[in-house]
């Protein structure tokens, strides 16, 4: 892969968990008393969708990307709700959250090549 292409596709996943966050944040507003409706993560949602529309338009996503993004979308969904239930136990627990999130980062940190040796390391 070429530097470039992998800096598109970081982009890509840190968006879709920018995105998971603000999804998360913003059903939490609206499901959990304890949380007021903010406006900020509604603005966030706005923008982090345009700017991934704005970089599948300049270049398309190379294969696996979809599935890594829809990852990290999740990530972010369960880590906030994670979050969520360490700082309010009455909501419920969050050993669920915390495991699923832990699965799927180890699977995108192995997709994306985070846990192999480059050749210069030895």
């Amino acid at each position: 892969m070429q530097k470039e292409q992998i800096n598109t596709e970081r982009k890509t996943l840190v968006l879709a968990f920018i995105a998971g966050l603000s999804t998360s944040a913003i059903w939490a507003s609206l499901t959990i008393s304890e949380f007021t409706l903010s406006i900020f993560p509604i603005i966030t949602l706005v923008l982090v969708i345009q700017n991934v529309y704005q970089e599948y338009l300049k270049e398309p996503m190379t294969e696996g990307t979809p599935q890594l993004s829809l990852a990290c979308f999740f990530v972010g969904t369960f880590g906030y709700s994670a979050f969520v239930r360490a700082q309010y136990p009455e909501v419920g627990s969050n050993f669920l959250a915390l495991v699923v999130t832990m699965v799927l980062v180890i699977w995108v940190g192995a997709k994306t090549g985070v846990f192999t040796r480059s050749p210069t390391e030895k």
